[in-house]
């Protein structure tokens, strides 16, 4: 990963977060000490390894906002109103999905469906379904690739802007929000985001349900402590099985609502959310 960005990369407007303008300055400094004196070249190239450590150490922080803004919990408002955000991930999915938006529906909630670009490519009608029934469908990449942390802004632009086109049209509305595959990423992002008109969106609270095989135990996860403002992450896409075969975000979906309704909180999806 390098800090340097192509002289297409930041869309007008946009500013780097202090954390990524000092790094960028140390890049400059290390170079023109090292340039002034030759022998302190381990000296710059050390701040340099261990500035592009700690980058990488925040990339892997999913709820990190020091890379730039990044949506972890809901605004004031939202919370005011006594809103929280259900959003699931990696669909459509033509086994969950279907049965996630009809226990939704059974609620009167609305959710965020963040799907990959792929696999509505694969499943369009589903993807029209969930606009259909009044929830909103957002950029969770087009491949969902494992390398995806490590792009370049080019990179970032393609795989985002792939799925953005497909989602769409698919929706009949642009999604205006982008989770990275497993919330992972680089300062690279940043800019493509904002050349996109995407807004990260990450989580406040998440139930490992692509791993954790207990409904039980996963909405444990998300409803300890539930408070007004929180963004959940659950999958229709790549949930874990349940011990029948069931997917378990299946079961562990009702606990959750249950909750929710016991605490006085509305689900609502993230758009809606950020109505003043």
């Amino acid at each position: 990963m390098s800090l340097v960005l192509d002289a297409r990369a930041p869309a007008k407007g946009w500013r780097p977060s202090p954390l990524v303008v000092a790094s960028m300055g140390l890049h400059c400094l290390a170079g023109l000490g090292a340039l002034a004196r030759p022998e302190a070249w381990p000296l710059a190239t050390g701040a340099i390894v261990a500035n592009h450590a700690l980058l990488t150490a925040l990339g892997m922080w999913p709820r990190s906002t020091w890379l730039g803004p990044n949506l972890v919990r809901l605004p004031a408002a939202a919370r005011a109103r006594g809103e929280i955000a259900l959003t699931f991930d990696d669909g459509p999915d033509p086994e969950a999905t279907p049965a996630v938006l009809d226990l939704l529906d059974e609620r009167a909630v609305k959710a965020s469906f963040f799907c990959i670009g792929d696999r509505a490519r694969a499943h369009p009608d589903l993807c029209r379904e969930i606009a259909r029934r009044g929830h909103t469908v957002e950029n969770h990449s087009n491949g969902h690739p494992l390398s995806f942390a490590f792009l370049s802004v080019g990179g970032f632009r393609r795989e985002i802007g792939g799925a953005q086109s497909t989602l769409a049209e698919l929706a009949g509305s642009a999604p205006a929000f982008f989770r990275p595959p497993a919330g992972l990423r680089n300062p690279l992002l940043d800019p493509a985001l904002h050349g996109l008109g995407l807004r990260l969106a990450t989580w406040t609270r998440r139930g490992f349900d692509t791993r954790n095989r207990d409904p039980a135990s996963v909405a444990s996860r998300l409803t300890a402590g539930l408070g007004a403002g929180d963004i959940l992450l659950l999958h229709d896409g790549h949930s874990a099985r349940t011990v029948t075969g069931r997917p378990v975000v299946l079961e562990a979906l009702p606990r959750v609502l249950d909750a929710a309704a016991r605490a006085g909180l509305s689900p609502v999806t993230l758009r809606q959310a950020m109505h003043p």
